[in-house]
């Protein structure tokens, strides 16, 4: 296969975490400079491609590129999984979006990822850490053979609470598990971050709502253009409409409706697996997936959706 050519755009790195989840590194030195935690970038992966939202998993301002880790649940981002390779490049990538986390010197915080909320999860954990904070991190997955990165938080974090659903690895049970745990043997955190599945990101903020802990969640609704003009990333907080694109995407996870967000994610699982039907009936791949797994799309109720 040919390599492309040059491009701000190439993969450069790419690994595979389990049969659905995999990781891309990206060459764009003006991206990696301006990157902070808790951004996205909107990506079209060909010309005619759907754009779609990823969070940053990371970027590295000396090696200029930024990386996202990837769920292939739907029609693009099986297709990114089939045609993305090193050497391959991405149409387009616009960013970084959205407004940047607020680290803001807390002493002690509790960072905590569920399922692919793992790796955007990452950079904030960092972040707080060389800011001086203590770092708790809880991060969950379903089994050990789909945990990654846990190298790279415990290299971040001060402790680490590794949930597993069915007890393979570290803690077992879910991700609220372990921010039980945390709230137990820390009365004195001063602030949560919580990325992951919206049914968890509501179960952690009631959690630490009655420690009147300040609690931060980055929410992933639909979204289209990312800069506040579809209106597609709409989201109730406290009683207002907000974008989650030029707002967000962190909000006061003491104030998100999480029922409404939750509606409009399965808004149009329909269209979703009708795109996703016609992708597989025409796919020319070699070894293409069995229909009946291809159309297996997320549910927005799970509360970790497996790394």
């Amino acid at each position: 296969m040919a390599r492309a050519a040059q491009t701000d755009y190439e993969i450069v790195a790419r690994e595979d975490f389990s049969d659905a989840t995999y990781l891309l590194e990206v060459r764009h030195p003006l991206m990696a400079r301006a990157a902070r935690p808790g951004q996205f970038v909107i990506v079209m992966a060909q010309p005619h491609g759907e754009r779609i939202p990823l969070t940053l998993a990371d970027f590295d301002r000396r090696k200029g590129t930024v990386t996202l880790v990837v769920q292939a649940v739907g029609k693009t981002t099986r297709e990114m999984q089939q045609s993305c390779h090193v050497g391959s490049a991405l149409h387009a990538l616009a960013g970084p979006m959205g407004v940047p986390s607020h680290v803001n010197g807390a002493a002690k915080v509790l960072c905590v990822g569920g399922g692919l909320g793992v790796a955007p999860m990452f950079p904030q954990a960092r972040a707080h850490k060389e800011a001086g904070a203590t770092v708790i991190g809880v991060v969950g997955f379903r089994s050990r053979e789909l945990v990654f990165w846990e190298d790279k938080f415990r290299g971040v974090c001060d402790e680490l609470i590794l949930c597993t659903n069915d007890g393979s690895a570290g803690l077992r049970g879910l991700v609220t598990d372990g921010v039980r745990l945390a709230l137990e043997k820390h009365p004195d955190l001063a602030e949560a971050v919580v990325i992951g599945p919206p049914v968890m990101m509501k179960a952690c903020a009631e959690a630490t709502r009655p420690r009147g802990i300040k609690t931060v969640v980055s929410v992933n609704p639909i979204m289209v253009d990312g800069t506040g003009m579809c209106g597609g990333c709409r989201v109730k907080v406290g009683g207002r409409v907000r974008f989650a694109c030029v707002d967000g995407p962190d909000f006061d996870g003491h104030q998100v409706d999480f029922d409404d967000l939750m509606a409009r994610l399965a808004r149009f699982v329909p269209e979703e697996r009708r795109a996703l039907e016609r992708w597989s009936e025409s796919c020319r791949a070699k070894e293409p997936a069995p229909l009946e797994e291809t159309l297996e799309l997320p549910d927005p109720f799970e509360e970790v959706h497996g790394g």
